[in-house]
């Protein structure tokens, strides 16, 4: 379980106290990984694959001569059938290996090159924000907290109202204190304090109105 009831019960009460004085709906959305990252492991794995071939094709009479040795044999006549039967089954030795190797999901995402993680991040909250919170208040100030655990980025993003009054660099604070929690292993904890600077934000970009009642769920969305 990402988090138990009770946390789950102070992120939302978190929110309801970054709601309080603002028109701003704040919705946190957290999630164990963004991606499987499955392109990635099937990438390493033919990557190895050719890197076996490379070191076959770079020098084949080490490797005959190992292969002869390991397998007991005298004087062997190679022929071409067997060169391409070694190839292929060194081939698929380390391809399978490594595939199965990549299982391991820390090292799967340790194996992923930053960029992509980064951008699997960006793409999951833009679907988790385009499904929980855009154009879903009635002036378009919803507001989504990401946060993906594997990978350990978040993103803020907002609705059109609060977007066009706040500049992206302004949620660097509520990410700073989200991500340092985080890292400690606290995330209740760094959810409540981003969720606290990001309502402070929201009351100088869009202050409460009058009639302003609770639109989206305040408790957190576990995906």
């Amino acid at each position: 379980m990402i988090l138990t009831e009770a946390e789950q019960a102070r992120i939302a009460a978190a929110v309801a106290r970054a709601e309080a004085e603002t028109a701003g709906e704040i919705v946190p959305v957290i999630t164990p990984a963004s991606d499987p990252y499955a392109d990635v492991a099937l990438a390493w794995a033919v990557f190895i694959a050719f890197l076996a071939l490379a070191a076959l094709e770079t020098a084949p009479a080490f490797y005959v001569a190992l292969v002869d040795r390991v397998l007991g044999l005298w004087a062997t006549q190679w022929t071409a059938r067997a060169y391409f039967g070694l190839a292929l089954s060194v081939a698929l030795l380390k391809f399978t290996a490594m595939l199965a190797l990549l299982q391991w999901r820390a090292l799967r995402l340790w194996l992923t090159p930053t960029p992509i993680k980064r951008a699997r991040v960006h793409a999951r909250a833009l679907t988790a924000f385009r499904l929980s919170a855009e154009s879903r208040t009635t002036g378009r100030t919803g507001v989504v907290l990401y946060v993906s655990l594997a990978e350990r980025k978040a993103e803020i993003i907002a609705d059109s109202a609060i977007a066009d009054r706040v500049r992206p660099d302004v949620w660097g604070e509520a990410m700073a204190a989200l991500l340092g929690p985080l890292r400690e292993g606290h995330l209740a904890e760094g959810m409540e304090a981003a969720l606290a600077q990001i309502g402070a934000v929201l009351r100088q970009a869009s202050p409460a109105r009058a009639h302003d009642h609770n639109e989206l769920p305040d408790g957190p969305i576990l995906l």
